[in-house]
């Protein structure tokens, strides 16, 4: 059935949602009391989200095509077109697991990049790809789905405005957003683990106390736009781009919809789905014909449908998870923090090292609420999204200790004992936690690969060349299968070939912008000019819209026309080019260059859905001119 924005719900049908959720929770508490869940069972799953990408290593949007050649589960759609998830059936912990799900994981990874070879694209796992611009994440490439267009409806109006993203890193990341989109930047790879309901409480306990020593080996989203960020820059995207709160409710307390918690559980599961039901407005509704409590009555077992919808829009990262599996209710506890790659084997290797340390921890640690204050635990976890393997972490006893000295003497130990206790090959637990264990020994994670492969090139070539390099030597090296720790640094060559790069506007056009406003002395123009060598001063109004251009001609003309700004304060706005010439950032390179050509400017302002974003200069074409040149020496 479909999914409705409450927004647009009747009134009448929103009461009715409502009063299912509060059902589903009421026959849950009863399946809790009389013990229905099912227990005594390890099983644990995996979803795989990944990026398709096009031969110049940028965001494709063939999701739809691909989609269609795969022909169903276990593929599903994503929130935008150039990404695609699919799910592995729960596999038993026990033996030889990991093994299997990795054959499985590179199987139906193969599966998805064939298809798409036939629209001449491929596949990446990556946090967040390097390749990705701000102008990839319009409506247009939203996937036509219902519940994304609700999804996107509700998240907007609730906060009532546009979306700011603001990460601080070794770079600094400012922008504003219209659209849910920003949320397309992340894929992870989130690990499913069953466990009974009595237990609940204690293990998910130690899983959010273990959440950031297990991210820190595991981080691989260090660049968003081409800044460098945080070393899992997907944990302060997500939070920040499903983000509802309001901010003209500055006075009341609101809780962020991606959230890691406030306390410990003390008593079950059913204290998660009430907080959030109290907390978090219901985003969506749907039908439903299901009295879950008739069903009980009858003896067969509830899908609980209006819960888990409700469940799926407020996003734990450590999320608690109803389901049946062949007649049988039970209960998962997903990790949702651990990103997609760098390559198949370290996602096996992370979701080895999690489910480990969980069990064993449930074992060891018992009752963690007197261990370790719940606030530290979720410190530990900002500091391993900011910092990886850098990060230091309040542990047992209030001490300080780093993350590898953490993971070496504890978690890695913890972790090889869960896994033994469950009853997995030694063979399987030697291979995954070893790699874990070079990963940091070694002092080796996605993100530093990343940002060393980066760090190499220097300036050589564009950086949008070098953001390509890094997506091509990723995608290389997955394919070889091979885990992060033995990489090679990324190569300037690997961006392939340099058209691909050149395509748009978008892909060289300079983002870091010196302006003025219109009111403004024209003095404050001519400065910026001379303080940063640059020809132009772009001209914006209050409402960051683009309304004119200063150039050294605009000056020059000024002087000549006997207007003298040390004698008569001249505003901007008296000697700027009104309505320049402008493009958008997906206008083609060579449209761009025939434009500059037939209007004779030397640049073109930048501009999307009516606000500045970005400036092309003749300079800016030299990196073209140049292979165009070579190529023709070549030919010759």
């Amino acid at each position: 059935m479909g999914l409705i924005d409450v927004r647009s719900a009747d009134a009448a049908g929103h009461r009715l949602f409502t009063r299912a959720l509060v059902r589903d929770l009421q026959a849950l508490e009863r399946m809790l009391a009389e013990g229905r869940i099912e227990s005594g069972v390890r099983r644990f799953g995996i979803e795989q989200e990944l990026f398709l990408v096009d031969p110049s290593w940028r965001p494709a949007t063939v999701a739809t095509e691909v989609l269609e050649r795969l022909g169903g589960d276990p593929f599903v759609t994503e929130l935008a077109r150039f990404n695609l998830e699919f799910n592995l059936d729960p596999t038993r912990l026990a033996g030889s697991c990991f093994s299997r799900v990795r054959a499985e994981l590179d199987r139906q990874v193969a599966n998805v990049d064939e298809a798409a070879s036939e629209s001449g694209c491929g596949v990446v796992l990556a946090g967040i790809l390097p390749t990705l611009t701000k102008s990839d994440l319009t409506l247009n490439n939203m996937m036509p789905i219902e519940r994304y267009r609700a999804l996107n409806e509700a998240v907007t109006r609730m906060r009532g405005g546009s979306y700011r993203l603001e990460i601080t890193g070794l770079d600094e990341l400012h922008i504003e957003h219209d659209s849910v989109m920003l949320e397309a930047c992340n894929t992870s790879a989130q690990v499913h683990l069953q466990v009974g309901a009595l237990e609940f409480a204690r293990l998910y306990n130690v899983a959010q106390a273990l959440t950031g020593p297990i991210l820190a080996p595991a981080v691989n989203s260090p660049l968003l736009f081409g800044k460098r960020l945080w070393s899992e820059t997907r944990i302060a995207l997500f939070q920040q781009s499903i983000d509802t709160r309001s901010t003209m409710l500055h006075m009341r307390e609101l809780q962020p919809r991606v959230r890691f918690g406030d306390a410990w559980l003390d008593e079950g599961v059913i204290e998660l789905f009430e907080e959030d039901v109290a907390h978090f407005r219901v985003l969506l509704t749907t039908e439903v014909d299901e009295d879950p409590i008739t069903v009980l009555d009858r003896g067969g077992v509830p899908d609980l449908r209006a819960l888990q919808l409700h469940n799926s829009t407020v996003y734990r990262w450590n999320r608690p998870c109803y389901g049946v599996s062949q007649g049988e209710p039970h209960l998962r506890i997903e990790c949702r923090v651990l990103p997609a790659g760098p390559s198949v084997l370290d996602e096996v290797a992370n979701a080895a090292l999690w489910i480990g340390a969980v069990l064993g921890g449930g074992e060891a640690y018992g009752d963690i609420r007197s261990k370790l204050p719940h606030d530290a635990a979720r410190a530990n976890f900002t500091a391993a999204a900011r910092m990886g393997m850098g990060a230091g972490f309040l542990w047992f006893g209030q001490v300080t200790v780093s993350a590898p000295d953490l993971l070496e003497r504890e978690i890695i130990p913890l972790a090889r004992q869960g896994l033994e206790g469950a009853g997995v090959d030694v063979g399987d637990i030697d291979l995954y936690l070893g790699i874990v264990e070079e990963r940091v020994r070694s002092r080796t994670t996605g993100a530093t690969w990343l940002l060393g492969s980066l760090a190499s090139m220097g300036t050589e070539g564009t950086a949008v060349e070098r953001l390509a390099a890094l997506t091509g030597a990723s995608a290389d090296r997955q394919r070889d299968g091979r885990p992060v720790h033995e990489w090679p640094l990324a190569r300037l060559e690997e961006a392939g070939d340099w058209a691909p790069n050149f395509q748009t506007v978008a892909q060289y056009m300079t983002t870091s912008l010196f302006t003025v406003h219109e009111d403004e002395l024209v003095d404050l123009a001519a400065f910026l000019m001379d303080r940063n060598a640059i020809r132009h001063v772009l001209v914006e109004n209050d409402e960051h819209e683009l309304v004119g251009v200063v150039s050294y001609r605009s000056l020059l003309r000024m002087i000549t026309q006997g207007k003298n700004p040390t004698i008569d304060p001249v505003s901007v706005s008296e000697v700027m080019i009104r309505d320049p010439v402008t493009v958008t950032p997906d206008t083609p390179t060579l449209e761009a260059i025939d434009l500059m050509r037939e209007r004779r400017v030397s640049n073109l302002p930048v501009v999307s859905d009516g606000k500045l974003v970005g400036i092309v200069t003749e300079t800016d074409f030299m990196p073209i001119a140049y292979q165009l040149l070579s190529e023709a020496l070549r030919k010759d």
